[in-house]
């Protein structure tokens, strides 16, 4: 079992259709799979056996995925760190799991100056200009093919990615060869993969199970790393010339295409399909994206880390009546679970540990339809456990000796069998009168053309909404303690920019609008 035999099948048959593109740059499937097999067989003339740990800092490009399926078809195991999570998270990532490799650019091999751990791996590859110490990754381009695949149990470990740490200990996700394997079959469900389409891809991961179904992935002219960020007439113009027919992204990273489409007066005509999660998508998002991409049926995607698609929901299935349940409080529809997932409502019991359950102890515990509460979800794409069982006691539970994970996000299941979300579990706002969900108060506001993002917080036992107003837009205070008046709100105060996080450019950053606003 290794995802690798289904990509050297699809370079067989797809021989001459792009799989990569990047930059000007078109690498088919049978190039790709070539390079695989070099890059497999020069990895192997350095001494790397089947399990061992190899820490990956390259951005998302066409050399990214030739060193990722070389570690794959070898049985190593590809390591992922978040460097803009910092020096000290970088170090405790190492000690939790050592590497043997580190296969790096030019620039990420500067960090050996400063870092312990990563002078400390035994052997170094550089990507791009030479760096002391290190092989050339270029190297490889003299090797003989190595056309073997390494047959792999299906839980053996394929790719082990670190949480921020920021509320302790980084967790390290272990995803297995039978987890991408079954990854890669939702996702093409879900996602209707075909070969021949043309994606223009964000999402590491994804790009994987385009490769699996021989769809082309186009790599956009971009930083990926700041999706809000983003040269978006440059992304445009990939689109255009390419005829891609595809997107999947985050919300920050189309607010990007949408605000130059609006500006120049372009449409995305060529888009068939537009996908977007990763942080709340907001129905105003969706409009615009079916305004711009006419073309296109355009859907909103829940997932997360542990758990890739959870649900999802098409633009033309929100009817006038969700809208409306938005407005008074009812949280944002995410659509059906996916096939592929069971997935149940308990009562919230954020950061208590709970289980094992016995499956009639469990069933009792089953939410009513409109009865909030934490979603917990089981499935093969479901990641079984982390590392060392670090978080496995928070986050995992038995039922009849099967493990369910928690995803910690509040919400319900209406009478259709949707998912509707409330937000965090451990956001939730409790006084004498009620309990608030801040999500659900943001999502009401966001129902406003004049605000851009909005944040329930609480502070000094005062339940305060920041918002921040879209150019050219106006909206009163008094408007909007009215219209949610249900909140029980204390002040609207308005911000010039919302604090975001550095990963989505997206989701708030509570902490950091906390500060700002102690004093106000």
């Amino acid at each position: 079992m290794n995802l690798s035999h289904i990509l050297a099948k699809q370079a067989s048959d797809l021989h001459d259709t792009p799989a990569l593109i990047e930059k000007g740059q078109t690498l088919t499937f049978s190039e790709l799979e070539d390079r695989v097999a070099r890059a497999s067989a020069f990895l192997t003339q350095q001494g790397l056996k089947m399990g061992d740990p190899v820490l990956v800092f390259q951005p998302i490009s066409i050399e990214l995925y030739v060193i990722l399926l070389a570690i794959f078809r070898l049985g190593l195991v590809a390591v992922f760190i978040d460097t803009q999570s910092g020096l000290k998270h970088i170090e405790n990532c190492c000690r939790r799991y050592p590497p043997k490799a580190f296969i790096a650019t030019t620039k990420a091999h500067v960090l050996r100056l400063v870092s312990r751990s990563l002078r400390a791996i035994p052997l170094k590859i550089v990507v791009g200009f030479p760096a002391p110490a290190a092989i050339r990754w270029s190297s490889y381009c003299s090797c003989e093919p190595l056309a073997r695949v390494a047959s792999m149990q299906k839980d053996s470990p394929a790719l082990v990615t670190f949480t921020s740490g920021s509320t302790g200990m980084p967790k390290a996700a272990v995803r297995t060869h039978g987890f991408l394997l079954a990854q890669h079959k939702v996702l093409a469900d879900s996602l209707r993969l075909r070969a021949g389409q043309v994606d223009v891809i964000t999402l590491p991961i994804f790009v994987l199970a385009n490769l699996a179904s021989g769809v082309t992935s186009l790599i956009p002219n971009a930083d990926l790393r700041k999706p809000g960020f983003i040269d978006a007439r440059q992304v445009i113009q990939q689109i255009e010339q390419y005829h891609a027919n595809r997107c999947a992204a985050s919300p920050a990273f189309f607010e990007r295409l949408l605000d130059h489409c609006e500006a120049v007066g372009k449409q995305m005509d060529s888009f068939e399909e537009v996908y977007t999660g990763g942080a709340p998508v907001f129905p105003r998002l969706l409009d615009r994206l079916a305004k711009f991409s006419p073309n296109a049926e355009v859907v909103a995607v829940y997932g997360s880390t542990e758990a890739e698609p959870i649900a999802h929901i098409a633009r033309h299935e929100l009817t006038p009546e969700d809208q409306q349940a938005m407005l008074n409080g009812k949280g944002l529809p995410a659509g059906l679970p996916v096939s592929e997932i069971q997935l149940r409502i308990i009562p919230d019991q954020w950061d208590e540990p709970i289980g094992p359950f016995s499956a009639e102890q469990f069933d009792s515990l089953q939410q009513n339809a409109h009865k909030t509460g934490e979603i917990v979800v089981r499935g093969e794409h479901v990641l079984q456990g982390y590392l060392e069982g670090v978080g496995d006691r928070e986050n995992k539970f038995e039922v009849d000796g099967n493990r369910w994970h928690r995803t910690g996000d509040a919400g319900y299941l209406d009478d259709q069998g949707r998912l509707w979300l409330m937000g965090r579990c451990g956001a939730k706002v409790e006084d004498n009168s009620a309990v608030i969900y801040p999500f659900a108060v943001e999502v009401a506001a966001m129902q406003y053309a004049a605000i851009r993002r909005a944040a329930f917080i609480k502070i000094k036992n005062r339940k305060l909404l920041a918002v921040e107003r879209n150019k050219g837009h106006e909206i009163q205070q008094s408007v909007l303690m009215q219209a949610l008046e249900w909140a029980e709100i204390d002040k609207v105060i308005f911000v010039t920019s919302m604090p975001v996080d550095k990963r989505h450019n997206a989701k708030i950053d509570y902490a950091e609008l906390h500060r700002q606003l102690h004093n106000k």
